[in-house]
């Protein structure tokens, strides 16, 4: 028994002195108990992974497109969550980092957007207010009801007159953001004037709600690249829309819901003001975004580069 023993260890320690010489000098430690694992981590990890995509220009050349973060595996991380599930490396825990795009919104200059990334599988509702105000009750019912949150952006002299009708819109967690003061065409205004319709409405953001913002979105979608530079240098970001449901005509809700099935898709932006029409529809609206299986957020998280996949995923 005695010389067996002294076998046995004379062997582990033969067995230690390998593999501490068969190490590289400087290298880190790989974890203990499951090269296999980190083997298969590694081998995997590929096939999870996304490249990022770069923010561009549209096919016309004067709106930007925003990127949207890769993910890349993080095979330590991986490591230690499938270790705590058992160290199977039939069943890995997969742990991911975002990765940014090398071109941002930012670096392509003053510019609209008018949609989040097409890669991306979210989508916004932005509703404009200068009027109707008798039908946010409902469409906030709605809201709430669906569990959305969506962007307002704000006429001035409506927020002026209406500081807690705003502020209780904000309570319910939606974004608050600019749609100049008196909903003049910015493209017929002189640059004094054009700054004036955008500060006036800022002021109130920041001073009655306590908003700090980043967007603006210009009455009827009336704007010249002067209108974009102006809001650039007061640090706002110009938002169009992708699909217009032109609920100022008062179309039939369904015609609105049928529009919104025609014409949505991942990075879509849905124009509404507060009318019957989309009161009305807003339900059908949400319900068919949803069925697409978008997930539905304020304008700033759709164009904004985040990736919407999640941080672990088990396979």
């Amino acid at each position: 028994m005695w010389k067996m023993m002294r076998t046995f260890g004379a062997w582990t320690g033969a067995a230690l002195v390998w593999q501490l010489a068969a190490a590289p000098v400087g290298a880190a430690a790989e974890p203990s108990g499951g090269q296999a694992l980190l083997d298969a981590i590694r081998a995997g990890a590929a096939a999870h992974e996304m490249a990022p995509i770069d923010a561009k220009l549209d096919a016309g050349g004067k709106a930007a497109i925003p990127g949207y973060n890769g993910l890349a595996v993080d095979i330590e991380r991986s490591y230690e969550l499938t270790m705590q599930k058992g160290g199977d490396p039939a069943h890995i825990t997969y742990a991911f980092r975002q990765v940014p795009p090398k071109v941002k919104l930012d670096d392509l200059g003053p510019r609209p957007v008018y949609r989040g990334n097409p890669a991306k599988p979210m989508a916004a509702l932005m509703i404009n207010v200068a009027w109707g105000e008798q039908h946010l009750p409902h469409m906030l019912e709605v809201l709430e009801k669906e569990g959305v949150r969506c962007t307002f952006f704000f006429d001035g002299k409506w927020l002026n007159k209406h500081t807690d009708e705003a502020k209780r819109i904000g309570a319910l967690g939606h974004e608050l953001s600019n749609h100049a003061y008196s909903h003049r065409n910015m493209s017929e205004l002189g640059d004094g004037q054009a700054r004036e319709e955008i500060a006036k409405t800022e002021q109130l953001l920041t001073e009655r709600l306590g908003v700090r913002n980043t967007l603006f979105a210009p009455p009827s979608g009336d704007y010249s690249m002067q209108t974009v530079k102006l809001a650039h240098a007061m640090k706002l970001r110009t938002v169009l829309w992708t699909v217009d449901t032109i609920d100022w005509k008062n179309p039939p809700a369904d015609a609105i819901v049928a529009k919104i099935a025609r014409k949505s898709g991942p990075g879509t932006l849905v124009l509404m003001h507060p009318t019957p029409s989309s009161s009305a529809a807003l339900q059908g609206m949400i319900r068919e975004l949803k069925r697409k299986g978008l997930t539905l957020g304020t304008v700033s998280e759709v164009i904004a580069e985040t990736n919407l996949a999640p941080a672990e995923k088990t396979l």
